[in-house]
């Protein structure tokens, strides 16, 4: 049972990793793993022993720095192509065990990083950067490593902890990276019961079929019921591992520690959350409005999705493909080329199947370039997507030449690119579309507002709710589903139908299972609204937006979100800011 299809399954591509490496057998594959792990290894001589009392300090630090840079950079593009490979095929033993061979090796890496920040505490930071350029050039990271070190534990207790880590909350996200991927859903289709991979299913929720995606829904918790006990287990691992931690180096909560790595602060996340809030009741009025166009007494969770308008065209590969190159084109010609090259540089594995991890994600493999994961479905939804991932894309391309370390993205900045994408695409699908069509486009624009508003929020209020309880027990799954029906339900309200629901959305949602990326969720509204700023200003300057939007993407590793912002003229406290979003 599949939705209606143009494009044939064998006609969506795969990405092509060989430009990375050969293959996992080949000479130099085997060159740069070896060569990096030795390299690791020699990391924990940096800033150990007498090297952390130097007599040249300013030297030391430009050698920590290079050292730490070149490895780290090398360290990622390793890391995306195990990655890469485990995500399209998580039965590929081989590419797991090099990628857990790696991940523990690379404890040495986050150890060197922990040791630079509590040797930076014991420093005059402002006298190293006088006369360093080395220093200078790295100044917004020094001071945040210096900001840092008051939350760091003991030397030992960081050793141990990242010693763990792979052992540990890493190892229950792998655990749910795999077992998610692998998932078998039975469900009842048109040539009778069929066993589909999960993120075929899922992408079900988009049929024009009611009773389709009514069996998709009850099929997939079905399924995820079916593997509760082991999942529960991973998230508990998971969020075990995090409070653990946040307690111990004196945070108040894993969300102010996500809040220092976001490079915000409460106040502007109290401003963010506490608009978004007040349009709830806005929202719930659109789930009620579509509930009467599809003519329904109420919208089931397996409607949030139903198309709603008639588009008069068809969403192929081709089409969706060539219409973002397009307009992109027009709005930045640098980003029109991009889209070109992923393309026919073959950046971008489309094809759901089994064994396949869901959902979409975007990765940098070294210097201007970056492979995109997508379930590639047709519709507008899918054009969508493809568009906020090639957004990713282009911010990795501005950043290229940068340090490793000068190019790491807060989580809330690195949304603000690929929701500025999904704008240029939604802007250029509604001009030249008929009356039918733009209702189409609206309500599937409307949709995704409604989850980066809507069912964001409840993901936060619902991650809030499990930290809390998690720093005195473990959680069963059905204490975990009721958690879940809560936040709904605090989000949601009597905009959806209560019996129907989705209390497994803590089982679908990778971004849970990532100890290292607490509250992976409020950055995608923070994204969605700093991005719709971005767009205006682009409207009201577009001759000079497009130098100052990529100055601004360059910096987002080198600056907090509160500066970049100013440059346009944007406060982030001020709750207007967030309103003026909404009200688009």
């Amino acid at each position: 049972m599949t939705a209606r299809a143009t494009t044939d399954r064998a006609a969506l591509p795969r990405w092509d990793l060989t430009p990375i490496f050969p293959d996992l057998a080949s000479p130099s594959f085997a060159k740069a793993f070896s060569a990096l792990l030795d390299d690791l290894a020699d990391l924990d001589l940096v800033l150990t022993g007498a090297d952390d009392a130097p007599a040249d300090p300013q030297e030391a630090l430009h050698e920590a720095l290079d050292r730490i840079n070149d490895v780290s950079e090398r360290q990622e593009v390793l890391w995306a192509y195990l990655y890469g490979l485990i995500t399209t095929n998580s039965r590929d033993d081989q590419a797991q065990s090099r990628f857990s061979e790696l991940q523990a090796r690379s404890v040495s890496l986050g150890k060197a990083l922990t040791r630079l920040d509590a040797w930076l505490a014991g420093q005059d930071v402002e006298a190293l950067l006088d006369g360093s350029p080395s220093a200078q050039e790295h100044a917004f990271y020094l001071r945040r490593a210096v900001a840092r070190s008051v939350h760091l534990m003991s030397p030992v207790e960081e050793a141990l902890a990242a010693d763990l880590g792979p052992a540990a909350g890493s190892a229950w996200g792998r655990l749910h990276g795999n077992l998610s991927s692998q998932i078998l859903v039975n469900i009842e289709g048109e040539q009778g019961r069929e066993r589909l991979p999960m993120s075929e299913v899922r992408n079900l929720a988009h049929h024009a079929d009611r009773p389709v995606r009514a069996r998709a829904w009850q099929a997939e918790l079905d399924a995820w019921r079916e593997n509760a006990l082991p999942l529960a287990a991973a998230l508990n691992g998971v969020k075990g591992e995090v409070v653990t931690l946040a307690q111990r180096r004196r945070w108040k909560g894993p969300l102010d520690e996500a809040l220092f790595a976001n490079a915000i602060d409460r106040e502007v996340l109290d401003a963010l959350l506490g608009e978004a809030r007040s349009s709830f009741p806005d929202f719930r009025r659109y789930f009620r409005l579509k509930a009467e166009a599809l003519g329904l007494p109420a919208l089931a969770w397996y409607d949030l999705f139903a198309p709603v308008g008639a588009p008069d065209r068809v969403w192929t590969w081709a089409h969706a493909t060539s219409f973002i190159e397009e307009r992109f084109t027009v709005f930045m010609p640098r980003m029109g080329e991009l889209a070109r090259r992923a393309v026919t540089e073959n950046w971008i594995d489309a094809e759901p199947r089994a064994g396949k991890a869901g959902g979409a994600y975007c990765m940098w493999v070294g210097g201007p370039n970056s492979r995109i994961l997508q379930n590639f479905s047709e519709g507008y939804d899918g054009v969508s997507t493809l568009a906020h991932e090639l957004g990713h894309a282009y911010h990795n391309l501005i950043q290229d030449g940068l340090k490793s370390l000068l190019h790491s993205t807060p989580m809330c900045l690195a949304e603000t690119a690929s929701t500025f994408c999904e704008t240029i695409i939604k802007e250029a699908a509604l001009e030249d579309a008929s009356v039918s069509e733009q209702t189409y486009i609206l309500e599937q624009s409307l949709q995704g507002s409604a989850q980066i508003v809507v069912d964001i929020i409840s993901r936060f209020d619902f991650e809030q709710a499990v930290c809390e309880q998690r720093q005195t027990r473990e959680l069963s799954a059905d204490e975990f589903c009721m958690l879940m029906l809560e936040a709904q339900e605090g989000t949601y309200g009597d905009g959806l139908d209560r019996d129907a629901r989705h209390p497994y959305m803590w089982a679908v949602k990778g971004h849970y299972y990532r100890p290292e990326q607490s509250f992976y969720n409020f950055p995608y509204l923070f994204g969605l609204l700093f991005g719709l700023g971005l767009f205006a200003e682009a409207r009201r300057d577009p001759a000079g937006f497009p130098t100052r939007y990529d100055a601004l993407l360059r910096d987002t590793g080198n600056a907090t979100a509160v500066d970049l912002a100013e440059r346009f003229g944007i406060d982030l406290r001020a709750p207007q800011f967030w309103r003026a979003g909404l009200d688009v």
